[in-house]
Order: C-alpha cells, then sequence, then structure tokens
C-alpha cells in the first residue's frame, strides 16, 4: 500500500479524475491540455497502482468499473487538499504575485468592465494573467468552478445557484436598444403594446437551467414577444438593432456602452420590468484563498467605480 501511495502524485490524481469524469482519453487529454498519448501512458500507471481496469468499453462507449466510480471524487479532495497545503494563509502580494485567474463571462457584460478589471490587475498584479472564459448554454460552469477549470464567473441569473458563493455587484435596470432611426426612438419609454407589438432580437440562453430575466418575466404575466431574430451573441444584437427596425431587451450599463458606438437609442421597457442583479460567483475551494479574496474585491471595485461614473 506504501508503495502505491508513493507512485501517486498532483498530476496523476487530476488525470485519474478527469478520465473517470470524461469516460474518454480524448476528451480527458484535451481538458487537460495534454496529448493522447501521454493521458493514455498516465492512465495505463494509474491501472498498474490500483490494479484495476479504471474503464472499460460497453459497446461504443467507455464506463467506470465499480471501484472507479468512486476513485474520482477522492481524487478531487486529495487535489483540494495538496492545493491548500501549498497556499500561504493570509499571504498575497500583488506586485510579486504570478497566478493565472480563470473568468466565465456572458457578452451581455459591457467590455469596459472587463477592460477596467484587466488594467487594475495589470497594474497591480502585473505578473498575474487574466484568462476570459465564455459562458453559453452548453458550457457547465458549475462543474468547471468545483473541479479548478475556472476562479470566478461573472453574469445575471434570476436564481443563482445556492451552493456556490455570491457577491452581488450590480442591479441594473432593463431597457430598450433601438436604432435612432424606429418610430419609437423618440419617447422616453417603450409602452407595453407597443413592446408587444414590435419585432424582437432574442439572445440565445447562456444557461441551460435558466431563463433569462426578460423572459422569466413575459413568462410570469403570461405574455410572448415577437422573436424575429435569435442571436448567439449580445454585441451582435446591438449590431442588428442598430440596423433594423427590431427591437433589443438589455440591461442599462451594456445598451449606453453601444449607443456610444452605434446609431442607437436607449429607452425605458415597458412598465413591470425587473431590475436586472449582477453577480460574482465562485466555489468554497477558494473561499478562502488570499489571492481570490483579492480578485473578487478588484472585480467589485471596478464594477461599482464604472457604475458611479455613469450615474454622474
Amino acid at each position: 500500500m506504501t508503495r502505491g501511495i508513493d507512485q501517486l502524485d498532483g498530476h496523476l490524481l487530476r488525470v485519474l479524475a478527469t478520465v473517470i469524469e470524461e469516460r474518454s482519453v480524448s476528451r480527458a487529454a484535451a481538458r487537460l491540455r495534454q496529448s493522447q498519448p501521454a493521458v493514455s501512458g498516465s492512465l495505463k500507471r494509474l491501472r498498474e497502482i490500483f490494479g484495476d481496469a479504471l474503464l472499460v468499453r460497453d459497446g461504443t462507449a467507455m464506463v467506470p468499473t465499480a471501484r472507479a466510480a468512486g476513485l474520482a471524487g477522492q481524487a478531487r479532495h486529495a487535489l483540494d487538499a495538496l492545493e491548500a497545503m501549498l497556499q500561504q494563509p493570509g499571504h498575497f502580494v500583488p506586485g510579486e504575485a504570478q497566478l493565472r485567474f480563470r473568468i466565465a463571462s456572458p457578452d451581455y457584460i459591457a467590455p469596459a468592465w472587463i477592460a477596467h478589471l484587466v488594467q487594475r490587475v495589470a497594474a497591480e498584479a502585473p505578473g498575474c494573467r487574466v484568462e476570459l472564459r465564455p459562458l453559453g448554454p452548453t458550457y457547465d460552469y458549475e462543474r468547471a468552478l468545483g473541479e479548478d477549470e475556472l476562479d470566478l464567473v461573472i453574469g445575471n441569473w434570476p436564481a443563482p445557484p445556492e451552493h456556490l458563493h455570491i457577491s452581488l455587484l450590480l442591479e441594473d435596470e432593463v431597457v430598450c436598444l433601438l436604432a435612432r432611426d424606429h418610430p419609437l426612438a423618440r419617447r422616453k419609454r417603450v409602452d407595453e403594446a407597443a413592446y408587444l407589438a414590435a419585432g424582437h432580437i432574442v439572445p440565445l440562453p447562456y444557461a441551460l437551467a435558466q431563463r433569462g430575466v426578460v423572459e422569466t418575466h413575459l413568462a410570469e404575466r403570461r405574455l410572448q414577444r415577437d422573436a424575429r431574430v435569435q442571436v448567439p451573441y449580445f454585441a451582435l444584437g446591438a449590431s442588428i438593432a442598430a440596423q433594423t427596425q427590431f427591437i433589443f431587451t438589455t440591461a442599462r450599463h451594456f445598451a449606453h456602452y453601444h449607443a456610444g458606438l452605434l446609431p442607437l437609442a436607449v429607452l425605458q421597457a415597458p412598465e413591470g420590468f425587473p431590475r436586472m442583479r449582477f453577480y460574482q460567483l465562485w466555489h468554497d475551494r477558494v473561499h478562502h484563498s488570499p489571492a481570490h479574496r483579492w480578485l473578487r474585491a478588484q472585480v467589485t471595485r471596478v464594477v461599482r467605480e464604472l457604475a458611479a461614473s455613469s450615474a454622474e
């Protein structure tokens, strides 16, 4: 048993957990950013250490053995314990740090938020890197946070996941973004009748489990808008709105950013729309990390400073 423990290391534990979760050497290699032969070699070593096949073929699929089924979670816990041992509690010097911060966000966050955050990190922690990941309907950000693929998620949810740590960044108004030559553009507010009679640009959901704020509000009132165009990116919705007679419903900070770049008007949405609440989410594994506490503080500062300046 001691010999087996001596053969295990952090790399093999990560391969073990990933291969079992993915049930595929090729997919595990892609997640780990390693070559398929390298992951196959590590899997061979793991099979020798545990004396178990770990993954076996079932028709065209690979499935974990009875022993392997419980090993993935144990491997993740062991990795978390190793990372905790290497951290220096209460000690983080931004100017000396050499870290990678991985942040996921949908593109309806105005680019100014992210640009100012990157600028802040570059100024105060020049040895650190920021990696931005897109949120989409097929991306399981909850799993990615738990499995050390992400450090932070910034976004908007009608009902944020309860098992994650959460911090409110901003409450923002829902507005209508439309071309300056749109027949409604001279109004201050789009009333409900005009809103429902108009054609709309609607974004694809960025989370499979939840509707967005706009769709949730309309569904609760048993209303349905005329979705003429569906777009995968919010920025594309703004560009289409500028050149068509369709309305794009979004957050005020996003709308004002794009109205400064394109011939767009920003109108108040029909009465009754709830305010959008933007959060940052993180997993318990980084909750007490001094480096990640510093990162979350920078996100909060950037968003609130920009919100204050836009309100002046």
